[in-house]
């Protein structure tokens, strides 16, 4: 028995390559397609309460975010921590901030400041808004030591999030779609 490589000589080879690569490429502009409806949709709807994903960083990222999250009103409930495993000093100053405070709900924002582990978090709120699974509000404030520059994860998240919130007028001429506050922590 001798054995034959087929190659794209054969006459079905080249039907099945192009269906492939058309399937391919309308799978890929559909995904572009909703990610862009995703990024700029900012249909943002007044409601009784907004659960809450906040993204805790170690040391000095845990005090910005709990004294920005402190100045919120009690309409931003249920609000959920994500924290390292090995944060302890952070889980306790998180769990002595929301002493009385019970999970009951999904999120439907997220809010951050700077850590490393925002990202991830929210490429992922990203995702489902993508997915057309829940829209998820990304809302990013940069930390008040960034003066003249943007941290790495501001400069990743500056292109994802809704809303991104400097705390210093020259970050704000910098980068135009931000939102300067002034100083909020």
């Amino acid at each position: 028995m001798t054995a034959r490589v087929v190659g794209l000589r054969h006459p079905y080879a080249w039907v099945c390559f192009v269906i492939l690569a058309a399937t391919m490429g309308a799978v890929t502009l559909v995904l572009i397609l909703r990610l862009c409806i995703v990024l700029r949709s900012h249909d943002v709807k007044p409601r009784e309460s907004l659960s809450l994903l906040i993204v805790a960083g170690s040391g000095g990222h845990t005090t910005e975010i709990l004294r920005l999250v402190g100045s919120l009103s009690s309409a931003y409930s249920p609000r959920h921590y994500i924290i390292a495993d090995t944060d302890t000093m952070s889980a306790n100053k998180i769990n002595s901030f929301e002493h009385d405070r019970v999970d009951r709900d999904s999120s439907a924002l997220v809010l951050c400041n700077g850590p490393g582990t925002c990202v991830p978090v929210c490429v992922s709120a990203l995702l489902l808004g993508v997915l057309g699974i829940k829209k998820v509000i990304i809302v990013y404030a940069e930390s008040i030591c960034r003066v003249e520059t943007l941290s790495l994860s501001g400069k990743i998240l500056f292109y994802l999030s809704d809303y991104f919130i400097v705390q210093w007028p020259t970050l704000k001429e910098k980068y135009p779609k931000s939102v300067y506050l002034g100083r909020i922590v």
